[in-house]
Formats: structure tokens, C-alpha cells, sequence
């Protein structure tokens, strides 16, 4: 009990880390969605039930180019698509029979599923879920926040805020290049795979389609 207690301990603190960052994109992504005309409900609620800023804000950007909802929604749902390879490959370290194991494969966050890898296709169930517990209700408040006080757009890169979430996983990601070749030989193709996609297709299919590196890196004994 003290390690699983020591490990949700370690999950909640870098999820503290994340937390600050996922309540600025919060304020943002409740900021603007007031310029939409959402209202009050429609942000706060896709805020729980999606839980996901990248599907966000490619829903609200979508509608806001004059898409209709089936475009949005087709969107947010190609950029979420990252989570079915993500959830796969930490389904084995997670407990219960299908429904449980289901309610905690919500907990395979960005952040999370990075911070939880051990490696070798490994995770650590406890500092996933612990992890994903802080940052679920910074992104909450956050679009509550954004949503109430509705502060003009300008603020959040005024003030450099909009650096903090990509800094955060800029971490992340250092972190897990030093520990074997093959995340570097990964890191490396996918950016070459998104730098050349993002010259015919919208950046968030871009970042989907650079996910394939991570099938090479498969192949590539460390």
C-alpha cells in the first residue's frame, strides 16, 4: 500500500507541474469560446466530457471557419484518434475486468501516458491515474474561469502563457529521449514527418499522420 500510495503521490506532483499549464489553455479555450457564442453550458460541459485541448480547440476553430457540426466533430475526433495506439498499449497495466479497466483508461491523458511510460512498453498504472486526477479540474476551472470572466484573447500571449503547455511537454519529451536511441530515432522522424505534412495538410492531421514514427520506432531494437 505505501508504494501505490508513493506512486499516485509521484503521479499528482507531476500532474501539479502540468496542471498550471492545463489551467491557462483552460481559461484560453473558455476565453474563446465566449467569441463563438457557446454560452455558459456548452464549453464547461465539453470541457468534462471530452477532456482533451487539442480536440477542443480543433472543434471551436473548425466551427468558427464556418464548419457545421459534423466538420467539427470529424475534426476533434481525427486529432483524438492518438488515444486508441496510446490506450492499447497501456491496457495491460491496467486492473479489473473490461468496465474497470475501461473507467481507468480514461486517465490516458498526453501528459499522463508520458510522464507514466517505464519503458520497454510498461506503465505505471498509479502515477497515470494520480497524474491525471490533478489535471482533470485545472482544465475544468480553467474553462470556468475563461468562460466567466471572458479576458480578451491578447492576454494569454501577452504574457508569454501560451509557451507553457508545449514547455511542459518539451520536458517530457527530453526526458524520455534520455533514455534509449530509439526514442531519439522516433522523435526525430516524427518531426521530420509532421515538418513535411504541414505544407499540404492542416497541422493537426499533420501531427496525426507523424504519429506513424512511433510504428518505425517499434521495429528499431535499442
Amino acid at each position: 500500500m505505501t508504494t501505490l500510495r508513493h506512486n499516485y503521490l509521484a503521479g499528482a506532483r507531476v500532474g501539479l507541474g502540468l496542471g498550471v499549464a492545463t489551467f491557462v489553455l483552460g481559461v484560453t479555450f473558455g476565453a474563446y469560446s465566449q467569441t463563438l457564442g457557446w454560452g455558459i453550458a456548452a464549453p464547461i460541459v465539453a470541457s468534462i466530457v471530452v477532456f482533451s485541448g487539442s480536440a477542443q480547440f480543433a472543434m471551436a476553430t473548425a466551427l468558427a471557419g464556418g464548419g457545421n457540426l459534423a466538420v467539427a466533430v470529424g475534426a476533434a475526433a481525427l486529432i483524438n484518434a492518438r488515444f486508441l495506439p496510446m490506450g492499447a498499449a497501456v491496457a495491460a497495466d491496467l486492473r479489473g475486468g473490461r468496465l474497470r479497466r475501461a473507467w481507468e483508461g480514461q486517465a490516458v491523458v498526453d501528459g499522463s501516458w508520458v510522464a507514466a511510460h517505464l519503458g520497454e512498453g510498461r506503465f505505471d498504472r498509479e502515477k497515470l491515474i494520480g497524474c491525471t486526477l490533478v489535471q482533470l479540474p485545472a482544465w475544468v476551472l480553467g474553462t470556468v474561469l475563461g468562460v466567466l470572466a471572458a479576458p480578451p484573447p491578447d492576454v494569454v500571449s501577452r504574457f508569454g502563457l501560451d509557451v507553457v503547455f508545449p514547455g511542459f511537454f518539451l520536458v517530457l519529451l527530453i526526458d524520455e529521449l534520455r533514455r534509449s536511441r530509439q526514442a531519439v530515432l522516433t522523435a526525430v522522424l516524427a518531426a521530420c514527418l509532421a515538418g513535411i505534412l504541414v505544407l499540404f495538410v492542416p497541422v493537426g492531421l499533420a501531427l496525426i499522420g507523424a504519429s506513424a514514427a512511433a510504428l518505425v520506432g517499434l521495429g528499431v531494437r535499442r
